[in-house]
């Protein structure tokens, strides 16, 4: 039996968040239930971290991205993650084309160095199978790492990066910039 529990840093539940939305909680998770049950955790470059590619996903989603605008009204100003940042207007998101979890199994989610050791206790409390990382809904182009989160990855913040080669960064690196100056998060 699956047994979700969200990470502390998932905010696609939330009434007023940034980026991906979920519009549909129920139906979200009877259907990521799904997704996960079917998904190999186990063939993965690092074991029990996952990233499920569910299209069955999208009806129950708003996109997190839009087109960049050079109109200043579009943009509202939000804290995330210990910053502040202008984002689109959610009104002006793209049409989602896609949606991905980010999902471990409870040991890989252990096992990551982002994770607290509050953040663990909480987790191991639920006594879940998964973690949900992430709810990425698509939209656009296929979606980089933002570069943020690519220098993250690659100071330690994932144990996935450590495995990337000098080649591999360079193209995430030039993929990111790319996204970046034509795409931007939505918020509400």
């Amino acid at each position: 039996m699956i047994r979700i529990a969200a990470a502390d840093i998932v905010t696609a539940f939330n009434d007023l968040t940034i980026g991906s939305k979920v519009t549909d909680h129920t139906n979200f998770m009877s259907v990521a239930a799904t997704a996960i049950r079917e998904y190999d955790f186990a063939s993965q470059k690092v074991p029990g971290q996952g990233f499920v590619m569910y299209p069955e996903l999208v009806p129950f989603v708003s996109a997190g991205v839009g087109p960049r605008s050079k109109n200043a009204s579009d943009y509202v100003c939000r804290e995330h993650r210990g910053r502040v940042d202008a984002f689109l207007r959610r009104e002006f998101a793209a049409p989602v084309t896609g949606c991905a979890l980010v999902v471990y199994t409870r040991d890989a989610y252990f096992r990551d160095p982002d994770v607290t050791p509050a953040e663990a206790a909480r987790i191991d409390a639920l006594s879940p199978t998964h973690v949900l990382v992430a709810v990425l809904a698509f939209a656009g182009p296929e979606s980089p790492l933002p570069p943020y989160r690519l220098v993250w990855n690659l100071a330690g913040g994932n144990l996935a990066a450590a495995l990337w080669s000098a080649e591999e960064i360079h193209e995430k690196a030039k993929a990111a910039i790319a996204y970046d100056n034509e795409w931007v998060t939505v918020a509400d």
